[in-house]
């Protein structure tokens, strides 16, 4: 049991449920850790997945609950098993003997304080590999503040500049607000990016950005503010992998993929004000084999 979760404030939704009671907020998870897979994945960035693959940990539930995430079935749905802190410290050690790169926690908000009381065991344990934050960006600032030491890596995603957009498709007012000044944070805390003698990122911030359907303006509003506020303080990953769900007839503006041509013009957009260090994808990446089998594999 864990205070904070007497009046959950972890996220910007400021739900204030007694999760410790099981009581229920926007995240519909209760104090109890649920995790939909564990394994090497080796679809991320380059300096993060390397050739061994990183130790991803699929987390269920979610603040933000996009009407196109590509997660559904454990964003919302929340399917997976219940874990203990105990075993999911077991869970890092294990990904860690298998060759991992490095930790990978992927949608991790709603469970901070049980992940950081993991990572206190595992640590004691053995476990040397870099921590990554793999979120969607849209954090408490003192929820960032309470990791600082434990993670190595933050993996921010920055969805929306205009909070219109925010609020239409993932329902939330106020993503540009906490978002930008979540990654201020991140960036105070881990620094310009340091690489091991692999060539593999072991301390610094990737944020990526990926495009949707007719935002391709707003797209070039996040790259510009980050180019100007960041530049080669960080690294800039560019996303072409939207996929259309089952679940978007409510919105037939973006029920499709990516037109090439918009993808294109924002790469060059982002070259052309001085885009330092950078990642783009290549080649047909709107597919659903590109989503991983939520199996409670590795759990």
């Amino acid at each position: 049991m864990n205070i904070l979760l007497n009046s959950c404030t972890l996220c910007p939704r400021n739900c204030k449920v007694n999760r410790n009671n099981n009581q229920l907020g926007f995240c519909g998870m209760t104090k109890d850790i649920v995790v939909a897979r564990a394994g090497l994945h080796f679809w991320e960035e380059p300096i993060i997945s390397g050739e061994k693959g990183s130790g991803t940990v699929f987390f269920s539930g979610c603040n933000l609950k996009c009407a196109f995430c590509q997660n559904f079935n454990i964003s919302t749905n929340n399917f997976g098993k219940t874990v203990s802190i105990n075993r999911l410290s077991k869970i890092f050690l294990e990904l860690q003997e298998q060759g991992a790169h490095n930790i990978n926690l992927v949608t991790p908000t709603h469970f901070v304080p049980q992940i950081i009381e993991a990572l206190k065991i595992s640590k004691r344990n053995g476990l040397n590999i870099p921590i990554v934050y793999n979120s969607s960006g849209y954090e408490n600032v003192d929820t960032i503040k309470l990791l600082d030491g434990y993670i190595d890596i933050y993996l921010p995603d920055f969805k929306y500049f205009d909070n219109k957009f925010a609020t239409k498709y993932s329902k939330c007012t106020n993503y540009f607000e906490h978002t930008s000044k979540a990654l201020e944070e991140m960036i105070k805390q881990v620094g310009n990016p340091i690489f091991d003698e692999n060539g593999m990122l072991s301390k610094g911030v990737i944020v990526r950005h990926m495009l949707i359907p007719g935002l391709l303006n707003d797209s070039k509003k996040i790259i510009s503010y980050l180019v100007e506020n960041y530049n080669d303080n960080i690294f800039i990953s560019i996303m072409n992998q939207y996929t259309p769900t089952n679940n978007l007839n409510r919105y037939p503006e973006i029920n499709k993929i990516v037109d090439k041509s918009d993808y294109e013009e924002l790469i060059d957009y982002a070259i052309d004000i001085g885009i330092k260090n950078g990642f783009m994808q290549e080649g047909e990446t709107q597919k659903t084999s590109f989503i991983p089998e939520f199996d409670t594999s590795g759990v």
